[in-house]
């Protein structure tokens, strides 16, 4: 990846983080902390790996994505919004009643969303059931992408979806986890302690990396070295350790923001840094 090329991820992504807190904000509802943290995943995904468009995203061979962490509904719209699958200037209309963009993700609903999430585990299970189709039904052989969180990580349908994925020996399913180290109750190692999460995935079967999630070029590798991997009869696990909030500093870090909205002065505050950042990308 060149240093403009990831560039204009990081100027993508800077705007995928602002519609998040002006879709949060005019709600008065929603999840802004972990929509944050997942944001540049989502951002190198939908740019440089799933090559799914407005145009094919009935191709019956395209690559699936799965948010698995249903309730960061907000950057996946803001990313959906930003590559034109719907008019971007409709993100206020988060959670309002009649809106295609509800707090969670539904396939019935709005073009892009390859399946509606929200109890979580259920998505992981669902996109492990689309790399189960692709090699073994079909033989189309697409990927198929998911992210989780870490918090997530606590619910046993997550390990049923990750020990069949083994068992079928899915190359084609790359499982990413958002690691923010937070929860909506505090410090997910406090609250349910999830361990070595690198270590449980290699148990299961699973070829794995460990990266930072905000950085582009190890998102790049990780990614990669996943589309090398096919033939390999192993399914992927990349652990990105990234930030609750990343994006906002007030925000950054701060479980209390797992599901809250800004109030004015704090929307002001995060659309001022957002903004800065913006501008200094695009020079």
């Amino acid at each position: 990846m060149t240093q403009e090329e990831e560039k204009k991820l990081k100027l993508f992504a800077a705007n995928v983080r602002r519609w998040v807190i002006e879709a949060v904000y005019r709600a008065k509802s929603g999840h802004p902390g972990g929509s944050l943290s997942c944001t540049d995943i989502l951002t190198y995904l939908y740019n440089n790996a799933l090559e799914v468009s407005p145009e094919n995203i009935d191709d019956p061979k395209r690559n699936r994505f799965v948010l698995s962490k249903g309730h960061c509904a907000p950057a996946l719209y803001s990313v959906l919004g930003l590559k034109g699958f719907f008019d971007i200037n409709d993100m206020p209309k988060l959670r309002a009643l009649g809106s295609k963009l509800q707090g969670h993700p539904c396939m019935n609903e709005l073009k892009g969303i390859e399946m509606s999430t929200g109890s979580l585990g259920q998505g992981i299970a669902a996109a492990c059931g689309m790399a189960i189709n692709a090699k073994h039904l079909d033989k189309t052989d697409y990927k198929v992408y998911t992210v989780l969180g870490d918090g997530e990580m606590q619910e046993g349908e997550v390990w049923e979806a990750l020990m069949a994925g083994a068992h079928y020996k899915l190359d084609n399913f790359c499982v990413i986890l958002d690691k923010n180290g937070l929860q909506i109750d505090g410090e997910v190692e406090k609250v349910m302690n999830i361990g070595d999460i690198e270590a449980k995935a290699k148990a299961f079967g699973y070829e794995t990396r460990v990266i930072d999630g905000h950085d582009f070029q190890q998102i790049d590798a990780a990614v990669n070295d996943f589309k090398a991997n096919a033939g390999s009869g192993k399914p992927f696990f990349i652990v990105a350790k990234t930030h609750k909030g990343m994006g906002v500093s007030f925000m950054q870090d701060n479980a209390g923001w797992h599901g809250k909205n800004p109030n004015d002065e704090e929307y002001a505050n995060a659309v001022t840094e957002l903004d800065a950042a913006i501008k200094a990308l695009e020079v």
